[in-house]
This record gives C-alpha cells, structure tokens and sequence, in this order.
C-alpha cells in the first residue's frame, strides 16, 4: 500500500479499514469470479478478527459486490451476458455525464494530475503488469469523477465498478496488457480545452471498449 493510501487510511475504525481491503480484493479481482468467500479465509488473509469481517462482508454483500447463496455461503458473483449488458447500459449512462460536468470544471494542475495517472497506466501495460493497470485505470476514473462534484452520480458508478471488477481481471488477463484498452488520451484533450461535448463522447468509447472486453472474456469462457 502506499504511503498516501496509508495515510487516508489512519484514524479509521477497524471495521472501515477491513471492508476498504476487502472492497480492493473484489474491486481488482484479487477474488476471481465464482470464488468461496468465507470468514475464516479472510480472517486468514487480511489478518484481522472475525466481527470486521463479518460486517465487510455484510456491506458488500447488500452493495451486489458479493453473492449470498444460501447456507451461510457467499461468493464472489459471475457475471452474464444479460448483466453485462445493463452494466454497460448503466456505465454509458452515468459515466460521460461525469466527463461532461468535469470538462466544465477542472483546472490545468487538475489535468496534469490526470496525466500523471496515465502516464503509471502506460508503465502498467508496458511492463505487463495487470494489477497495477487495474489499480491506475480505476484511480484515474475515480479522480476524473471526484472533478464533477457529482457525488450521488460517482457513488452509483463505485458501486458499478464493484460488480464488473472481477470480470474485469479475466478479461485483461485473456488479453494481455499490449492489447488493454487505453483511449484516455482523446479526454484528457477534450478536458484541456473544456470540451465538455468531446469529453463526454471520449468516455462512451472508453466505457464501451472495457465492457467489450468483459463480454469477449465471457463469451470465451462459454466457448470451451
């Protein structure tokens, strides 16, 4: 972790801190699709006592993150096509909205950070390293969606993320990083010049290739 997340971090009850971890192991699909979650495994793994991880499981299970089964059992949900298709819908809905109010909004030492983000974005895929292409790809959309001060708005696409994020990982994994989509430049642009139409049309595509991504990784996975 770093110093700067350790640092948001400090002062937080333990409860909040266990259901961040936990939020991030389903958020970059370190809990494959399909997987067991069970207390004791993350008790195990997190290092932590049962009563913050039986909440955090509560609290991502209510958010759609996790799947009850029954019987004590939770797991981590799979996805298809059907669900695919309204969180595509969903995301092309909310997202450019967020692009859009952004470009209205946000300042050059605003863009340069984004920048910055990418240009980690860029060393992920160059070095084949799927975690930290994931980790940077959500920290630029959460701080372009942070700029639109659109909080009601940037809550829904957190919980987005959330269901698609496993999903995500296979599909990247699939792929292999020379081939992940990064179309954030085009919005960087359209943020420079205030564009808020460009911006908006940028994030659509951007939105739509990702969950392309997962539905050729599902339809893979059908396949065999």
């Amino acid at each position: 972790m770093s110093l700067s997340a350790q640092a948001g971090r400090a002062g937080l009850p333990a409860h909040e801190v266990v259901y961040r971890d936990l939020r991030d192991l389903v958020l970059f699909g370190e809990l494959a699709p399909g997987e067991p979650v069970t207390i004791q495994g993350l008790v195990a793994r997190l290092g932590v006592g049962m009563t913050p991880v039986r909440e955090a499981l509560r609290r991502l299970t209510a958010e759609g993150a996790l799947e009850s089964l029954g019987n004590r059992r939770i797991q981590v949900p799979v996805l298809d096509a059907g669900a695919v298709a309204e969180l595509t819908e969903a995301r092309q809905a909310l997202e450019p909205r967020l692009a859009a109010r952004a470009a209205g909004r946000v300042t050059g030492g605003d863009v340069a950070g984004l920048r910055r983000i990418d240009a980690r974005l860029d060393t992920a895929i160059a070095q084949g390293d799927i975690r930290l292409y994931l980790k940077e790809n959500h920290a630029f959309h959460a701080a372009l969606n942070d700029l639109a001060e659109a909080p009601i708005l940037t809550a829904l696409v957190e919980g987005l993320w959330l269901r698609f994020g496993p999903s995500l990982r296979v599909g990247c994994g699939q792929m292999g990083t020379g081939n992940l989509p990064d179309l954030h430049k085009d919005l960087l642009a359209a943020l420079e010049t205030g564009d808020a139409r460009a911006a908006a049309a940028a994030m659509e595509a951007d939105v739509t290739q990702g969950m392309q991504l997962i539905a050729g990784a599902l339809a893979g996975g059908a396949a065999r």
